[in-house]
């Protein structure tokens, strides 16, 4: 009968301190990653930028800048590097893609985004956060991409019509000397039978 009494005790004392939580202030999760498995030089980079709300409010007015790429060195092939998403709710993620083109090959370190959000409706200031930061990465020259991956077609074309005297010669000299032993076969059999 006593543990009967404490159970009910703790199960009362448990139902009555949760109504009286409140709710935690916004607090994103900021990642950035790029998508491509290779960097090339002239061809497009596609960077994903995802927030995740971890808080138990919306974020509000939530503003997303990239000043990594420079216009020297990048094109903006799609997207924008300068985002604002109304509000995040609790729970919520967004994500936002960028397409970029590289114009010149070499390492490039691909620093971290950053986030400004206010964390609840009652906030004066803004909170300042950094994605992740993806790190170096080498951006090959196209002329070494098109070399290694590229099918190649001239290349096979030439090989084969270069291999062409190396099996064709052969083949016709099989194919006379069978006909003619054919045909030597074929006369024999209209002497006999005749």
């Amino acid at each position: 009968m006593d543990n009967w009494v404490k159970i009910c005790l703790v199960v009362l004392f448990a139902v009555a301190t949760t109504g009286n939580e409140e709710a935690t202030p916004a607090k994103l999760l900021f990642s950035k990653q790029i998508l491509n498995k290779y960097l090339v030089e002239g061809m497009d980079i596609v960077i994903k930028y995802s927030l995740f709300n971890v808080g138990g409010t919306a974020a509000l007015d939530v503003q997303l800048a990239d000043n990594t790429f420079g216009p020297q060195d990048f094109e903006v092939v799609g997207g924008q590097l300068k985002v604002t998403i109304d509000r995040i709710p609790p729970g919520a993620n967004a994500s936002h893609v960028v397409v970029i083109r590289p114009s010149k090959f070499g390492y490039f370190n691909f620093t971290a985004a950053e986030v400004t959000y206010l964390p609840s409706e009652d906030a004066a200031e803004a909170l300042v956060g950094l994605s992740s930061e993806p790190g170096q990465g080498a951006i090959v020259p196209f002329k070494e991409y098109d070399r290694k991956f590229s099918p190649h077609f001239l290349d096979w074309l030439s090989f084969a019509v270069m291999s062409m005297p190396c099996l064709v010669l052969p083949f016709a000299l099989w194919y006379s000397s069978k006909s003619k032993y054919e045909a030597l076969t074929k006369q024999k059999k209209e002497v006999k039978q005749g």
